[in-house]
């Protein structure tokens, strides 16, 4: 292998290790609220924005690090975030409170939401050949996607052996691995064009994103009849729309509306947004199922996910073989129908089946992941030219991130309906707070009828949410199978008459 090849593997190696890094942030704190909730003294509002906050910046400010990074150079900006996620992250492991942590999980965020975009728009930089693109592409989100089950794994493991803060320092060796390999490794680019930077578009953006996210993490944790929630989800489309109308009217826009007029840029968006949806929706919800009905503590339930990753891993292989030979419409319909099958199976737990029914469906679900997300990513990114990479990008994730948001809300909400409704006689506080809460007094109280019905209820609810979920994933299938049509471009041609390369 020439070394200029050796070079461009190695540094998508280090770009890899920074969004494994990013799917351990989304986790990994999961496991640390109990502890957090004890040595910070936080209530449980403090304990719902240790999570928020991070979520809210990574959505709010995807569009305007995208643009930053085409405008004043895609590796700069990439290193700065890179540095500021291990200083926030050092800031976090020693927070002496509640609002101390809170802050720097808002930096945290705001870091992230560089990382994410950028770490994907040098992709084309480095790989210019489609099928080498396609296969960094299937690496890159497969990292990104492996580290979401690790973070509970890995978090367990260290709350057992170290104190909370080493759940964020772990990110620290990674962050410097990532930062050095990015410095020697990756070549400097930004766009050709010499444009300005939309302010009021940033802001218009970052206010319509927040607006939409809390308003849905609000909704998720209240109810659909909370009135403020809905305002501010309302508020957010509100100045969505006022974005996209300024988008068409501004000289120099902070995202490409044509894109939405490429079929595989909007097909791949689509898809992509379907599939986060369902996934954040299990992620929020298998967990509890470990700890609430098979009895396991967090370490356990981190482990529990593992055949998923076994999934995730082999439908990553699979794309590789299968996308030069199948082709994009062949390769995601199958991922569909197998996501499908996967979460289909998932609904037909009991209380009773134990481990291995889980075990089975997860694999199945993680291979279907596996498939799915590559194949999407790399169809929506075969319509981003390298001017306006950055972008491009930001938008693609700034949506699936939304989805993946709105999913846990829906799903969330469809799951604590089920559950309530067949509590009966005992949908009452703090039985009816979830079932986490019913688990632990039925225990207390050495009530096994009332822990069975409690683990009864939620298994309902939990069957219901990803049967819906199958639903979704067998029409997007058949849809798919349908209308999608091969992309008439290559991916992500590099013109370098319009993206100027540094390096």
């Amino acid at each position: 292998m020439r070394t200029e090849d050796t070079r461009r593997w190695l540094a998508l190696g280090a770009l890899a290790v920074a969004m494994l890094t990013i799917g351990l942030d989304v986790t990994v704190l999961t496991v640390a609220i109990p502890t957090l909730a004890v040595d910070l003294d936080a209530n449980t509002a403090a304990l719902q924005w240790f999570s928020s906050a991070y979520t809210l910046a990574l959505a709010a400010l995807m569009l305007p690090a995208g643009a930053l990074g085409d405008r004043y150079g895609r590796k700069k900006v990439l290193l700065a975030a890179l540095v500021l996620f291990g200083v926030a992250s050092v800031a976090c492991a020693f927070a002496a409170s509640a609002g101390q942590l809170i802050v720097a999980r808002v930096v945290l965020g705001i870091a992230a939401a560089a990382l994410v975009p950028l770490s994907m728009s040098v992709l084309p930089v480095l790989f210019t050949d489609p099928a080498e693109r396609q296969r960094a592409l299937t690496i890159w989100v497969t990292s990104t996607a492996v580290g979401l089950p690790l973070g509970p794994i890995l978090g367990g493991w260290l709350l057992q052996h170290f104190w909370w803060g080493s759940v964020f320092l772990i990110n620290v060796p990674l962050v410097v691995i990532g930062a050095l390999a990015v410095a020697t490794l990756v070549p400097e680019s930004r766009s050709g064009t010499l444009f300005r930077v939309d302010l009021l578009g940033a802001l218009l953006s970052a206010a319509g994103m927040l607006g939409l996210t809390y308003g849905f993490i609000r909704l998720g944790e209240r109810g659909w009849d909370d009135v403020l929630g809905w305002l501010v989800v309302a508020s957010g489309v509100a100045t969505l729309a006022v974005f996209l109308w300024w988008q068409r009217r501004t000289e120099y826009p902070l995202i490409d509306l044509a894109l939405f007029a490429a079929p595989g840029f909007r097909w791949g968006t689509a898809i992509s947004i379907l599939v986060s949806f369902a996934m954040f929706g299990m992620f929020f919800t298998v967990p509890q199922y470990f700890q609430a009905v098979l009895g396991v503590d967090a370490l356990g339930s981190g482990l529990r996910l593992l055949p998923l990753i076994g999934g995730l891993v082999i439908g990553s292989r699979l794309v590789d073989v299968a996308l030069p030979r199948l082709g994009v419409r062949v390769v995601i319909t199958a991922g569909l129908f197998v996501l499908a099958g996967g979460l289909g199976l998932g609904a037909f737990t009991t209380v009773e089946s134990g481990y291995w029914l889980t075990a089975l469906w997860t694999t199945v679900l993680g291979a279907g992941m596996g498939m799915v997300m590559p194949a999407a990513v790399g169809l929506a990114m075969g319509e981003l030219t390298a001017e306006r990479s950055g972008s491009g990008s930001a938008l693609l994730q700034a949506l699936r991130q939304a989805g993946g948001t709105i999913g846990v809300a829906v799903l969330g909400t469809v799951l604590a309906t089920r559950y309530r409704a067949d509590l009966g006689a005992l949908d009452r506080a703090p039985i009816s707070d979830g079932v986490n809460a019913g688990a632990a007094l039925a225990r207390e109280s050495g009530d096994p009828a009332m822990l069975a019905q409690v683990q009864q209820a939620f298994v309902a609810g939990m069957n219901t949410m990803l049967a819906l979920c199958a639903a979704g994933c067998l029409v997007a299938g058949l849809v798919t199978a349908l209308w999608l049509r091969r992309p008439t471009a290559p991916a992500v041609a590099v013109d370098t008459a319009e993206s100027t390369y540094v390096g």
